[in-house]
């Protein structure tokens, strides 16, 4: 007796989408800042906030349609990176409208403005919405990040004209790094400028890595680059001294140039650029805060916070913020019951990471803090996990920008490093922020979507669609 088996062509193994895991962690994601707000309305005034489900039904709806649009548009991406986005927006609301309780800052707001007070929550949840809206449109307009390879001069373009463009426009604080728009109000060009520029120094040192690559000499147990090949990290040196010099704008210089080195370094594999671009970064601040007032203070402020806290605002602004760190201890006094609000106008902007230390403690900051770790760490994993070169530099070009970002924030708030007046992203009030990290989320997600999409199934065969096994 003999069995005819028919076998055909097996295609690909599907590869699991994880969208699921992103609704549930998306649910969590949601629950825990409106478990946040509860817990505020109820220790400042003893009842459930009226707020709190238009709080929860607005937070819920943004996380869908993000959620929605990802499953469309980016079906194999990462599951973790749009839940822990939504989840450090959510909390931002939280403490921005927690600080619009305090009626310190509503008395401080009345005597600067001599009118009422306005409170940023409403402006900030509009703000996560249209941060939402871009985070879609660059899902469903960018259909494949290799496309922005294309852009890699005209990038550079527009990067150094919104870098520039705040000199035109008066200081605010101390720094050039606003432009005032009639209808649209103060945007902060920075913030959009970090996204494009790394889209400019993925497609140059795609291109130009091997030639970076090359040492002429070993010094020192270091590989030192050729002479003409520290021209572009020359260049890039200069250019953020200048808008160091003319903006004194401290933190995007930080951010500018350690972007430029971190990327250089992961192209190259060549410590000596490492050590260079620190070399280069602390003489240039150095030199700068000699002869710049705004920086110089800055700086002052840090090396002795108390030392100068009656006459300088900079020294007061650190010196309340250490103190609101040191009140909060291990496990904090709990939301709605510290005083950051004494650090004044920037308390929901710059100084946000303060309400944090001092109302949820140290373990409240670590936990906030690894949220941002898991989102570096996801664009790092994205970037490994990619295939093409230009790819790899743009997610791990992203991911470094949003950590550079998060350590002179924390850095200058905790006192480790000089003050740069930047907003931590997600958390802090400022809609340039929020719609620019949005967007460098949707990138990443994009990215991460390519690289964990399966190959496609091979072609049949015409010769092996039907092959006859003759078993005795």
């Amino acid at each position: 007796m003999s069995v005819v088996t028919n076998t055909t062509t097996i295609g690909a193994i599907e590869a699991p989408s994880r969208r699921n895991t992103e609704l549930v962690l998306l649910a969590f994601a949601v629950a825990i800042p409106v478990f946040a707000y509860l817990n505020v309305g109820l220790a400042m005034d003893g009842k459930v906030p009226a707020g709190m489900l238009g709080y929860g039904a607005g937070l819920s709806l943004l996380a869908g349609v993000a959620h929605l649009v990802v499953r469309k548009f980016a079906p194999y991406a990462d599951p973790l990176l749009l839940p822990l986005a939504t989840l450090l927006n959510g909390l931002g609301l939280v403490l921005i409208w927690r600080l619009d309780q305090s009626p310190r800052l509503i008395q401080l707001a009345k005597i600067v403005t001599k009118s009422e007070y306005n409170p940023a929550a409403p402006g900030q949840l509009l703000n996560s919405a249209i941060g939402v809206a871009l985070f879609v449109v660059v899902l469903v307009v960018l259909k494949d990040h290799r496309v922005l390879q294309r852009y890699t001069y005209i990038s550079m373009a527009v990067a150094l004209f919104l870098l520039i463009l705040p000199m035109f426009f008066p200081a605010k604080n101390g720094a050039k790094i606003w432009i005032t728009l009639p209808g649209l109000g103060s945007l902060q060009p920075g913030e959009f400028a970090k996204i494009i520029i790394a889209v400019f120094f993925s497609g140059y040192l795609m291109v130009k890595r091997d030639a970076l690559a090359l040492a002429s000499r070993r010094f020192m147990g270091l590989y030192l680059p050729r002479g003409r090949d520290l021209g572009p990290i020359l260049g890039i040196w200069a250019i953020s001294i200048l808008i160091l010099v003319f903006e004194t704008d401290l933190g995007t210089s930080l951010l500018f140039f350690g972007l430029f080195v971190v990327m250089l370094y992961v192209a190259t594999e060549r410590t000596s650029w490492i050590v260079f671009g620190l070399l280069m970064s602390v003489g240039g601040a150095v030199g700068v805060a000699t002869f710049q007032s705004h920086v110089q203070s800055r700086v002052n402020a840090w090396l002795d916070p108390f030392a100068c806290y009656e006459t300088s605002g900079a020294c007061q602004q650190i010196g309340d913020a250490l103190l609101s760190f040191g009140s909060g201890g291990t496990l904090g006094t709990g939301l709605g019951q510290g005083n950051s609000d004494l650090i004044g106008f920037a308390a929901n902007a710059d100084f946000i990471l303060t309400t944090i230390g001092e109302e949820l403690g140290l373990a409240g900051t670590m936990a906030v803090l690894m949220i941002y770790a898991l989102i570096v760490e996801r664009g790092v994993r994205t970037a490994l996990a990619t295939r093409d070169p230009f790819g790899k530099l743009l997610a791990i070009g992203l991911s470094s920008a949003f950590a550079i970002q998060v350590f002179v924030v924390a850095g200058g708030v905790m006192g480790l490093i000089p003050l740069t007046g930047m907003t931590m992203p997600f958390v802090a009030y400022g809609g340039s922020s929020v719609l620019a990290n949005w967007a460098l989320i949707g990138i990443l997600i994009r990215i991460s979507d390519t690289a964990r999409r399966p190959a496609p199934a091979p072609a049949p065969s015409p010769d092996a669609e039907m092959t006859q096994v003759v078993r005795p």
